[in-house]
């Protein structure tokens, strides 16, 4: 059986074990040192705390100190922590993954250099490596689309997108991962896959705003929301098809799809939630903190803002609504439905 090393014992790294070892692969599910509660209730035969789901049967569990050990022999490395962690997660198993025959990357997000330019993950794991003496990577192949990480652990029906840079690597784990249950489209687009993760993230919040605001008036802002999705799919294909992406892709899986799934339930929606509600940013972030609960948009927000600067200046103004979020982020004076209907509407055509 093929081995799969899976960085990041949390709630899309295990779920992901399910289906790869319903496939027939060896599964290894390594925990951070911030996983290690994680890991204990699994150990326990728990369900896992973050998906209320037990771990595939035959999953092999390994703690912080046994990261060696967990990549040892592994044909597939798989990258599912937070983007935050991403480059020392990379730095550490550095060895593991470029004797490994593929990295495949769920975390979503944007990485800084040491220069401060803003990159893609996949570019900055690349940056990484090269700089530790590694500059041949095996091929990184980016997991998107709309999965929660639940209803992929309990086998609900799943389609994903993996998207690298040579389309028959894609299309080859595409076709040794698939389930019954967990369907995956292959893509040669991995710059729109990998916009469209973390762009995402950002909308879901602005998409959550409109719910909030139902919450806290009693009237449905369902005409908002439809307005908000609509741009938030345009600026995806817009930045995307400026860094080369595909035009398709936004409207696919990586954008629409995984778009729709987050602003239902994702945590950047319930975030967005909260705002709409009228509580502060800093103050809805410090509860969904104490509650566990990582927001990825709040740093790909910025992060896209800066990348978005140094790559393509142009498309500042093409892009609103990310401009709006990044305001309402800040801190806004105006109310956050007047941001958010500010970048979303049709302006005057005069």
């Amino acid at each position: 059986m093929p081995i799969i090393t899976v960085l990041g014992a949390g709630a899309m790294g295990s779920a992901l074990c399910t289906p790869v070892a319903d496939a027939g692969w060896d599964v290894r599910l390594w925990g951070t040192w911030l996983d290690d509660h994680l890991i204990d209730a699994c150990e326990a035969g728990k369900p896992h705390p973050r998906t209320k789901v037990p771990l595939a049967q035959g999953v092999k569990l390994y703690r912080v100190a046994e990261l060696d050990k967990a990549l040892e022999g592994a044909d597939v490395v798989v990258m599912a922590v937070a983007s935050v962690g991403v480059p020392k997660i990379t730095e550490m198993a550095l060895e593991g993954i470029a004797q490994a025959k593929a990295l495949w990357l769920t975390s979503k997000g944007f990485c800084a250099d040491e220069r401060g330019n803003i990159q893609l993950l996949p570019d900055a794991i690349r940056g990484i490596a090269a700089a530790a003496g590694h500059p041949h990577l095996p091929p990184i192949v980016a997991i998107a689309g709309p999965v929660k990480a639940n209803e992929c652990a309990a086998r609900k029906p799943t389609a994903t997108i993996f998207g690298c840079r040579d389309y028959d690597t894609s299309t080859r784990y595409a076709r040794t991962a698939r389930t019954d249950h967990y369907c995956i489209e292959p893509s040669g687009d991995e710059i729109g896959v990998e916009i469209c993760a973390p762009m995402k993230n950002v909308y879901a919040i602005a998409l959550g705003i409109s719910d909030g605001l139902e919450e806290a008036t009693g009237i449905p802002h369902h005409n908002l929301k439809a307005a908000t999705f609509t741009q938030a799919v345009r600026e995806m294909s817009i930045l995307g098809q400026a860094m080369g992406a595909q035009a398709e892709t936004a409207f696919g899986l990586a954008g629409v799809g995984d778009l729709e799934v987050t602003g239902l339930s994702g945590r950047n929606k319930v975030y967005g939630v909260r705002l709409g509600r009228g509580e502060a940013p800093d103050e809805a972030l410090a509860e969904m903190e104490r509650l566990e609960q990582t927001v990825e948009g709040i740093p790909a927000a910025g992060l896209a803002e800066k990348y978005v600067s140094q790559q393509a200046p142009n498309l500042i103004e093409e892009l609103p609504l990310l401009g709006a979020v990044n305001a309402i982020l800040k801190g806004s004076d105006q109310p956050v439905h007047d941001v958010i209907a500010k970048a979303v509407l049709p302006r005057d055509p005069h």
